[in-house]
């Protein structure tokens, strides 16, 4: 392929961009650590998100065990191909950060032997971000 016809040249853009659309959709493996040792501190009844976090988000959607990767999307009103395999397990909370109109990070929320409550709709905003403990 000859890289000096345009055309050629912007079809290998495309084939790039388009094979990276969710490798940059990293696991957030900071803030489940962060989320576990809160968890196991019997003191702790609440989580502010936003405290535990580095980087930008405008929204966090939370998915309960056994969510179907179509109803994942349907909620997020994005593709997000999910890599925990939520639907097949009943051991996690999937925590989706979306910022604009991209999913930015995700992470994976051990249950240990407690419940997670994310609020009415299992929506967080960095102003109304607070988690809420109940443990067994």
């Amino acid at each position: 392929m000859n890289l000096r016809n345009p055309l050629s040249l912007f079809c290998l853009l495309l084939l790039v961009l388009g094979g990276c659309s969710q490798s940059d959709v990293q696991r957030y493996k900071d803030l489940e650590n962060s989320i576990q040792s809160m968890v196991e501190d019997k003191s702790q009844s609440e989580i502010r998100v936003n405290t535990l976090t580095n980087f930008a988000w405008e929204k966090a959607y939370s998915f309960t065990p056994y969510t179907t990767q179509g109803n994942i999307e349907e909620k997020l009103g994005l593709n997000f191909k999910d890599p925990s395999n939520l639907e097949m397990r009943d051991d996690i909370y999937l925590l989706v950060f979306v910022n604009g109109d991209k999913v930015v990070q995700y992470a994976e929320i051990d249950r240990q032997k407690s419940d997670l409550s994310f609020g009415e709709k299992g929506l967080l905003t960095p102003e109304d971000d607070v988690i809420s403990i109940e443990r067994h």
